[in-house]
């Protein structure tokens, strides 16, 4: 049955936000000195599911805008957060390689966190700054649902372990790249 379990995958939950202005209570705040723990995943798995686990993140924002000399100055803050209270695993198939993978799901939230500061510092905004982010943070999600769905699929949720090992190294890199 273990075995049945395992090879059953993983699933990966993301949570889409459409309008955050801050951190929601008992959320994680990606932070690369910070690595998930199975005590991190605090939701009871669901009775009839036959997943080992799911990991629950997201990207936040808020910003404030004001007009000066006819140009928009935009303040943004854009996060990668996980949500242990919809996360879940299954202590009977939890092996340190789900648990990597899980991880790296939230890794690449970061990135593309990073991804979206990126695009907001090198757009010029109008005066509909609030469309404006909603279609940014839009395609960023999207691109990001793409990259996850990519991620599970070239791992095949984290049983092609080689795999596995090469995404970590790709997007540990990437990180590395990139300003947080």
């Amino acid at each position: 049955m273990e075995k049945r379990l395992t090879s059953l995958g993983i699933i990966f939950f993301f949570l889409c936000l459409t309008q955050v202005y801050g951190q929601e209570d008992g959320s994680i705040l990606w932070d690369s000195s910070h690595r998930l723990s199975w005590t991190d995943f605090k939701s009871p798995p669901p009775a009839n599911s036959r997943i080992a686990a799911t990991t629950a993140s997201g990207i936040a924002y808020q910003f404030s805008a004001l007009e000066q000399a006819g140009k928009m100055e935009v303040d943004c803050s854009i996060q990668a957060y996980f949500y242990p209270e919809a996360s879940w695993y299954r202590p009977e198939v939890a092996t340190d390689n789900i648990l990597s993978h899980e991880q790296l799901h939230f890794d690449i939230s970061e990135l593309y966190a990073r991804k979206m500061r990126t695009r907001v510092q090198g757009y010029t905004f109008s005066s509909n700054v609030k469309a404006e982010m909603r279609k940014i943070y839009s395609e960023i999600l999207k691109e990001l649902r793409e990259f996850q769905s990519r991620y599970d699929e070239e791992t095949n949720y984290s049983r092609a372990v080689e795999k596995q090992v090469e995404w970590n190294v790709m997007i540990a890199k990437a990180l590395n790249k990139t300003s947080g």
